[in-house]
This record gives structure tokens, sequence and C-alpha cells, in this order.
């Protein structure tokens, strides 16, 4: 019998076919202490250390009312933007004992898929299947989102950048464009067009320079392009992915020196920017398990969602099958995997300092309408980062 082992395994060559089951105040001038985060308790079991412990695991109050497409925690503070196929996007508070509340909340007309917050924790946005981008100013009080930003076709993707001072709103669509948005501004200050449709994008912002300086694009046929963004117009970089098949998300490493891919076969590529580290890059399978009924089948899922640790650097990934999982990319290594949480899991974030995981719960459509029951779970849940959940595995001594 094969030995079970949490190293990840370098796959340079691809599986065959998978088989897939398939007015308010600014959020920005509050702190909350989050050192008693949900109780200080272990969290994961001595008798098995790298099995993750979901029992502490709260419930975000008064989630949507449809699928959750994605959610992003405040830079700034502790509120998180979640955005559904319900039209709407809704801002959450949270405490330091995981109780969180809505505080406000915009409409879309359409589904939203993607939803992110301004540098500052001041301004959060959408976009969705309206062709449009909005923005809520929650440091003004506003109540009703404007729009900032439209495509041809669905926007996909919304990410925003602070270059030299300015506050700008990047979107990516269907339409196999991306576009940079001046919010002061009506038209789009310029337009990238891409090999095919945007369908993941993430950015990473240097602290030392105050400005956002990578944005790493995702689209349809598996291409990846890397764009420096102080030369915005042009790709720096552009490969398709080592993976094999249709990319689901791309998120950029916390130090900006490459990215991570995930795709729906079951696989999570790590790749690096440098030319000089391209020795580095490997992938590795996840989200799969055994057959129930054939012990030499593997059922394949989705790799939904992936994020990095603001802190110690290492990620998460999560998948169709109803799980999550910490990696240290560095080592190769898994830190902790665990139990089904009941349905898909669509969307993940890390707060600002890396207490917090949160993981939306609810239909992937991976099977179509069809498959969309009226019970399916649909909800947020909040798991505390204690102990060495996502601590890097320590280097061994000679």
């Amino acid at each position: 019998m094969q030995r079970r082992t949490n190293k990840i395994g370098s796959t340079h060559n691809p599986d065959q076919s998978p088989r897939t089951p398939r007015t308010v105040k600014s959020p920005g001038f509050e702190s909350i202490d989050m050192a008693g985060l949900f109780g200080n308790s272990s969290a994961a079991s001595a008798a098995n250390p790298t099995q993750g412990d979901l029992s502490k695991d709260l419930p975000l109050s008064n989630p949507p009312e449809d699928s959750i497409s994605d959610l992003r925690f405040s830079p700034q503070s502790e509120h998180l933007a979640v955005a559904s196929w319900d039209k709407k996007v809704r801002i959450y508070e949270i405490d330091g004992n995981g109780q969180s509340q809505g505080k406000a909340m915009f409409e879309h007309e359409g589904p939203v898929l993607s939803c992110c917050w301004s540098k500052d924790g001041q301004k959060v946005f959408g976009g969705g299947a309206d062709k449009a981008a909005r923005m809520l100013d929650l440091a003004a009080g506003a109540t009703t989102a404007q729009q900032v930003a439209v495509h041809d076709q669905p926007i996909k993707c919304v990410e925003s950048i602070f270059v030299n001072g300015q506050h700008m709103l990047v979107t990516g669509s269907w339409d196999k464009t991306i576009k940079y948005w001046d919010l002061r501004q009506q038209q789009a200050v310029a337009t990238v067009t891409c090999q095919d449709r945007v369908y993941s994008m993430d950015v990473r912002h240097n602290a030392s320079t105050n400005n956002t300086e990578l944005l790493v694009v995702g689209t349809a046929e598996r291409w990846v392009n890397v764009i420096d963004l102080k030369n915005p117009g042009t790709f720096f970089k552009s490969i398709q992915s080592p993976l094999k098949f249709q990319t689901r998300v791309v998120r950029t490493f916390t130090d900006a020196t490459g990215y991570a891919v995930g795709s729906i076969e079951g696989r999570c590529a790590i790749q690096y920017i440098p030319e000089d580290k391209q020795s580095n890059n490997f992938s590795f399978k996840c989200h799969r398990a055994t057959s129930p009924t054939d012990r030499n089948t593997q059922n394949v899922y989705s790799v939904n969602a992936i994020s990095f640790h603001p802190v110690h650097g290492t990620f998460s990934t999560a998948g169709a099958d109803g799980t999550f999982h910490f990696w240290d990319k560095d080592a190769k290594h898994r830190l902790k995997g665990y139990p089904e949480v009941g349905g898909s899991i669509t969307a993940t974030d890390f707060n600002r300092t890396g207490s917090i995981f949160a993981y939306a719960v609810s239909y992937d459509w991976s099977k179509g309408h069809s498959s969309n029951r009226p019970d399916y779970p649909n909800k947020i849940m909040l798991h505390p980062v204690q102990g060495d959940e996502c601590k890097p595995r320590e280097a061994k001594k000679r």
C-alpha cells in the first residue's frame, strides 16, 4: 500500500481527461481588536496535526440569497464585501468574537461576478453581468452606487489599483478586454485587448513604494498575462497555463515574484515571473477523491479559489469538492486539510492580518442550471486562523 504524504509532488506530465462529478461610516476609520477572535483554542487535533478543525467556524449573518461569486476583506478594517448572483454587493462588519452585521449594500442590474475595495478602504466596487462596474463611496456616506465603468459584455473581474498617488479601477470582461478607469472620468483611460475572455485577475500592491505594481490576468484558452503597471498598456509576459484544462483562478504571490493558477482539473500551478526562477515552477494535484463506488477511479473537482496569507505568504486552495487546504509553496508541503463543508466553495479571502479566513459555500454552476437545488447551502463561514495553521514549514537543519 502506498503511504499517504502531504508533500506536494511535481507533476509536469498531463493526466488523462478528468472525471468531474461535476449611510454608513467609512469602514476605514474603524479598528477592531481581533486578538480574542472566536476564543483561544487549538485549531487542530493533536492526534492529527495535518487535519484542520472547523468547530470554531462561525456563519456570517444574513448572507446573500443566491450563489456567492466573490468576497473581499477591506485592506484597512474588519469589513467584508460580498458579491452575489442575487444582483447585490453587501458589506459586513465583523467583531472580535466573530459576530457580523450588515453595514451597507448596493445593487446591479444583473448577477454580480466580482467585487473589491479601494486601497484606502473607503470605496467598494462591483462588476457584473449587466456589463457595468459600480462604486459605493462609504466615506461620503453614499447609499446609492454610481456607475464607473462599462464593457460590451459582462464584467468578470474588478480590481482597485493605486498608481502615482491616484486611485484607479481595472476591469476585465468577457469582451476580451481589460480597461483602466480614472474615477474622475467617464471614459476608460486605456484599453488592452486580451487573447480571449477574461476569467480571473489579481493585483499586488507594493507597500514600500505605495504603488500597485503587478497585474495578472487569466483568460479562456488558458492564457495568463502579466502586466507591469509601470507600463500598463502592454503585456510584460504571456504564457499558456501549464495546466491542461480551463483556468478558474489566478492569484499573485505576496512578494509579487509570481502567481498561482487553479483549474477545473483539480490541479494548481505555481509560476514564477523572473526568468532566473523558472526552474522553481511546479504543479500539483488537489481537490480529488477516490470514487466511493470504484477504487480505481478518481473524482476530479475544480479549484475555484486561491488566497495568499498576507503575513506568511502561504496560500489556500478551495474547490467544488467542498474542502479547503493550506499550503506552503516554498516547502512544497500541505500544511492543513479540512473536512468537507456541505457544498462547493466558490470564493475565499484572508483578512488584512491573516487572522480570519472567510469561505463561501454555494452552488458553483459547474453542472448547469438543472443542478441548482433550492436546498443547496448558501452561506459564508468565518474560520479563525490560529496557531501554526498557516505558518510556513520550518526548514530542516542540516
